[in-house]
């Protein structure tokens, strides 16, 4: 597997954004993610997206992360927001995510970020177990587009120096 930075708005970031959403509209029964999003969000140093292509060149998984500072989301000064952790279904159980994720936050802590914050809902399981196992805890303060929904969640982990 080859973990490259790409843009936000690259075909295969694209590629990856459109089935999300479907899995995420099947999920919670809507039209996906409306978090506004733009591809400049992602450009370094103020973030970064990566994509992980499979031995034969094709895009299996993705991820971002973002700057935030104080706003009226509820975000924090110092944080950066996990966006789009996906990996495909042919793909899973394969430790993608985990690794995206720890490449995620090495890279928003040399950024000089604090703490990475993400929002997911009570139907992705998944992803809520393997931010507790990576050290995230649930934030009582929510945060994010979806800070008022009931089946939002929101998870923090400190991005302490090493």
């Amino acid at each position: 597997m080859d973990v490259r930075p790409m843009p936000f708005d690259h075909p295969d970031a694209v590629k990856l954004n459109d089935q999300v959403q479907l899995e995420y509209a099947e999920r919670y029964s809507d039209d996906g993610d409306v978090t506004p999003l733009d591809a400049s969000m992602f450009e370094p140093p103020n973030g970064l997206y990566l994509l992980v292509y499979d031995d034969d060149g094709h895009p299996v998984a993705s991820g971002g992360w973002r700057s935030h500072e104080e706003n009226d989301e509820g975000y924090s000064d110092g944080d950066a927001e996990l966006k789009r952790m996906y990996v495909i279904r042919e793909a899973r159980g394969q430790g993608l995510a985990r690794r995206i994720l720890a490449a995620l936050e090495d890279d928003a802590r040399a950024a000089g970020r604090t703490r990475m914050a993400l929002e997911t809902g009570m139907k992705q399981p998944e992803a809520i177990a393997l931010y507790l196992s990576s050290g995230y805890e649930l934030c009582v303060q929510k945060f994010g587009h979806y800070r008022e929904f009931e089946d939002s969640r929101c998870f923090a982990k400190l991005l302490s120096r090493p």
